[in-house]
Parts: C-alpha cells; sequence; structure tokens
C-alpha cells in the first residue's frame, strides 16, 4: 500500500488564494470583509493563533481588528466590546479567543456574538442550523475536514465514517457533516465500548480524543484514511498528534500528519467564513 499525505498547508493555501481572489471581486463591487479578533490575556497558544488569523487576514484581503485585553478583563467589560462590535456595521465577524480566563462564562459570551456575526459557528443558532441542514456558520476544524477529505479526492458517500470525541467544537459538528455528506457515522468517546474494534470498521477515521499517540496500529482498519485532529507538545518539544503515526503509517491509504494536516485548515475554514459573511 502507497502511503499519500494528506497535505493540509498545501489544500488551505489553494483555499486562501481562492478566497483572495474573491476577496478582490468584492472589493470591486463596493463590499469590504473586516474581522474583529479579541483575545483576553496572555495565552501562548491562543497568541500564535492569534498572529496566525492576522496574517491570514492580511493575505486574503481581509481587514482585521485586534483586541488585546489583560487577563484581568471582567466578564462584563467583554460583553461590552461584543455588544459594541455587534452594533457595528463595518464589522462583518467577530472572534473570540478560547480558552478565557477563569472569571469569564466562555457560553454566556459564545451567546453574546450575534448569530451573523459568529464566524467561529459556536452560537447555538448556528449549531441548530447545521444539525437541521440550514444555512450558518459551521465551526471551522470540522469544516477544514471535509476539505481535506474532497481535495483529497476522498469520497465520503456510503462509508463507514468514525470519530472519536464528542466535543461540541469538533466532535459533534464533525459527525453531523460527515452525515451531510451521506456517510455512515459512528460518534464514538473515552467511554465507548470495544473502542478498538469499533475503530477497526472506519473506512474513514477521524481522531479528536485529546490524547497525544493514543491511536496505534489495533485502532486502524487496513487502508482506512485517517485525520489527526489532536496536536500535543511532548516533553522534547515536538509535536505529536492524537494518532501514533509511526505505528499507523503503514496500515493506512491516507493520513494527516501533525503539524501541517488539520491546523492551516482551521484558519483557512474561518477565513471562508468571514467572506461568506459578505457573501
Amino acid at each position: 500500500m502507497i502511503l499519500e499525505l494528506i497535505d493540509g498547508k498545501k489544500i488551505s493555501a489553494e483555499i486562501k488564494d481562492e478566497l483572495k481572489a474573491e476577496v478582490e471581486e468584492l472589493k470591486k463591487q463596493g463590499k469590504e470583509a473586516c474581522l474583529a479578533v479579541v483575545l483576553v490575556g496572555d495565552d501562548p497558544a491562543s497568541a500564535v493563533y492569534v498572529k496566525n488569523k492576522k496574517k491570514a487576514c492580511e493575505y486574503i484581503g481581509v481587514k482585521s481588528l485586534s483586541y488585546e485585553l489583560p487577563a484581568s478583563t471582567s466578564e462584563t467589560e467583554l460583553l461590552e466590546l461584543i455588544d459594541r462590535l455587534n452594533k457595528d456595521d463595518s464589522v462583518n465577524g467577530i472572534l473570540v479567543q478560547l480558552p478565557l480566563p477563569s472569571q469569564i462564562d466562555e457560553n454566556k459570551v459564545i451567546r453574546a456574538i450575534a448569530p451573523e456575526k459568529d464566524v467561529d459557528g459556536f452560537h447555538p443558532q448556528n449549531v441548530g442550523a447545521l444539525l437541521i441542514g440550514e444555512k450558518g456558520y459551521v465551526s471551522c476544524t470540522p469544516a477544514g475536514v471535509i476539505q481535506l477529505l474532497k481535495r483529497s479526492g476522498v469520497s465520503i458517500e456510503g462509508k463507514e465514517c468514525v470519530v472519536i470525541g464528542r466535543s461540541n467544537i469538533v466532535g459533534k459538528p464533525m459527525g453531523v457533516l460527515l452525515l451531510r455528506e451521506n456517510g455512515t457515522v459512528t460518534i464514538a468517546h473515552s467511554r465507548t465500548k470495544d473502542l478498538k474494534d469499533i475503530c477497526k470498521r472506519a473506512d474513514i477515521l477521524v481522531a479528536a480524543v485529546g490524547k497525544p499517540k493514543m491511536i496505534t496500529e489495533e485502532y486502524i482498519k487496513e487502508g482506512a484514511v485517517v485525520i489527526d485532529v489532536g496536536i500535543h507538545r511532548m516533553d522534547n518539544g515536538k509535536l505529536c498528534g492524537d494518532v501514533d503515526f509511526d505505528r499507523v503509517k503503514d496500515h493506512v491509504s491516507k493520513i494527516t500528519p501533525v503539524p501541517g494536516g488539520v491546523g492551516p485548515m482551521t484558519i483557512a475554514m474561518l477565513m471562508n467564513n468571514v467572506v461568506e459573511a459578505v457573501r
């Protein structure tokens, strides 16, 4: 079996180039895209994400506004800022970088963002729209996984798809999106009995379990397509995913590397949602 790496960097670059051309067209029609990014506190990983999001905005020609607030910011102050951005007609998208400091209720913040500006796709209204197949923003990581599969020539229709993980941000919407593409979907998690046997049925396995290198060859059907959503920094400073790449690679037909797989796609799909807000 010849292993094929699914190159998230390459595919995300293609998507960003398509969006760049579209943004130029929209500008000719007098329509300008603008994303407001809010960062509270100084979490280093969050700061890196925010920097990458700004770079992506710059590349495709989207205006970005940056609000970097101290870790001591109160919930009321943050909600007031969101309210101002909701009312600002020049802002198409609002993104509040998670996690937030402990004094702020994340759920309240997610619900405070106007659904039509919720480019992260986390607002209950957008999640509900996804579930019943109506228009709305789809959370960026699962949307990115679908693009990775489609643009790598993987047909989802009729396939056994197993998602390991049931978070609101990845696992649950991932299951719904695979179902929308006519996959047969099982959502498994840490409490699932016979997890290895269930995963071994999967033609397409999406690992979003949050445990480094948990998925070994014992979980893999020969020739499966494996998408690794996890990202962890090991003691030696190297990054790894939820999948033990070295143990799995000889058993799969296609797999995403970590880094360079799903990660770049999340930002590409965020940009897609920002442009969607202008469309």
